[in-house]
């Protein structure tokens, strides 16, 4: 499972198409091929709106340090298969 957050700083890009270019571009990295990839959470947020983040990894940290729009993307266990909700 693949959730995908794109933290944007001003013109947002549609949250559907960054999906597959990121699917694509970790082939090899975090699976063999992307067939593999069984659900997807893709978000996007404001930089300047209000939200909260829980349990901020360092990696996250150092996003928003910067200051500039970054994807946050995490490769996990997909959800069981035999519940769809």
């Amino acid at each position: 499972m693949l959730q995908i957050t794109y933290f944007y700083d001003s013109v947002a890009i549609d949250v559907d198409n960054i999906i597959k270019p990121i699917q694509d571009a970790i082939i090899g990295l975090a699976y063999i091929d992307d067939d593999q990839v069984t659900d997807v959470l893709a978000r996007k947020r404001d930089l300047s709106g209000n939200f909260k983040v829980e349990n901020m990894t360092s990696t996250l940290a150092e996003g928003f340090s910067r200051g500039n729009e970054f994807l946050h993307i995490v490769v996990i266990e997909a959800p069981d298969q035999e519940v769809l909700i």
